[in-house]
Formats: C-alpha cells, sequence, structure tokens
C-alpha cells in the first residue's frame, strides 16, 4: 500500500496528475484496500432447494391418505410395505412406518437439500466434503448425498436432484 501511495505523490509531483486526480485515486485506492479480505467466498454447499422431506410415521399407509387426500399430492415409489413418496410441484414428503428405521421414533427424520451444481460439476462434492470437515461434521456418506447434523442435532441430506 505505500508503494502505491508513494507512486501516487511522486506521479502528482512531476506533474503527471492533477491535485483533484490524486485525491480522488487516493480515496479509491483506500476503499478498495479496506475491503481487501472481507468479501468470504461462495460456500460450496449453494442449497438451491429442499429436495425432499423425510419422516418416520406410526402408519405410512394413513399418512400418505391423509397428505394425497388433503393436499392433493401425488403417491409416487410406494412399496406397498413400509413406504411411499408424496410428491407436489418439485418438492417430495416421503413418508416410512417409524417401526422399519433405526430408532423407530416418530418425527421429521431429516430434510434434504439439492446443492447447485452437484450433479454437473465434478468439483463440486469433494470441495462440500472438504468444506464439512473443515468444520469438524460427522459425514454419513450415501451413493448420492452426504448426512451431517445441525447445531441443534437436526439431519441435513445435501446432493444432487436425486438423493
Amino acid at each position: 500500500m505505500e508503494h502505491i501511495i508513494g507512486k501516487l505523490l511522486q506521479d502528482y509531483e512531476r506533474g503527471k496528475m492533477t491535485r483533484r486526480q490524486l485525491i480522488q485515486t487516493l480515496a479509491l485506492t483506500a476503499t478498495a484496500a479496506s475491503t481487501v479480505g472481507t468479501a468470504e467466498a461462495a460456500p460450496p454447499a449453494n442449497a438451491v432447494y429442499i429436495n425432499h422431506v423425510s419422516m418416520q410415521v406410526a402408519d405410512y399407509t394413513k399418512t400418505r391418505d391423509f397428505y394425497s387426500g388433503l393436499f392433493g399430492m401425488k403417491v409416487t415409489e410406494d412399496d406397498g410395505k413400509t413406504q411411499c413418496r408424496l410428491t407436489f410441484g418439485d418438492n417430495i414428503l416421503i413418508a416410512r412406518n417409524a417401526s422399519s428405521r433405526p430408532g423407530g421414533k416418530v418425527g421429521v427424520d431429516h430434510i434434504a437439500y439439492t446443492l447447485a451444481n452437484w450433479d454437473t460439476d465434478k468439483t463440486v462434492k469433494p470441495a462440500v466434503e472438504a468444506e464439512l470437515k473443515r468444520r469438524g461434521l460427522k459425514i454419513r456418506t450415501t451413493e448420492r448425498s452426504f448426512h451431517v447434523q445441525d447445531p441443534d442435532g437436526f439431519e441435513a441430506q445435501m446432493g444432487g436432484k436425486t438423493q
């Protein structure tokens, strides 16, 4: 910074710039210098929308019928035994029998987020994994996604469109 200011003063003293130009350039230089290092890089895990909400329920058929009947959600991928997917717009609600899952507790199991460029840019997945590790998070990896616990213990899943 001192070198830049010295050069500007030297140019002014030699008549290469006016007093007004010197002051304007010094002001711009000071402004630019004050912002160096303050801008944060875009996070590698840039969520673009909620992919799905996974619920553990007492009886998935009752939950399926409630949401499809009341909200008009379309039933998809119903296995006829323990779970189904209910779609509405670009959203998915997964209802699973709690008794078929580890822990067996009724409630929201996790929320999955679709990340920008996950499916198209091969650098995104390793960058997200590196960031999760940098933050000291315990990562559960699946074939198509990562799972971590948020600060309150809620599970967050992240990946591409299909997870």
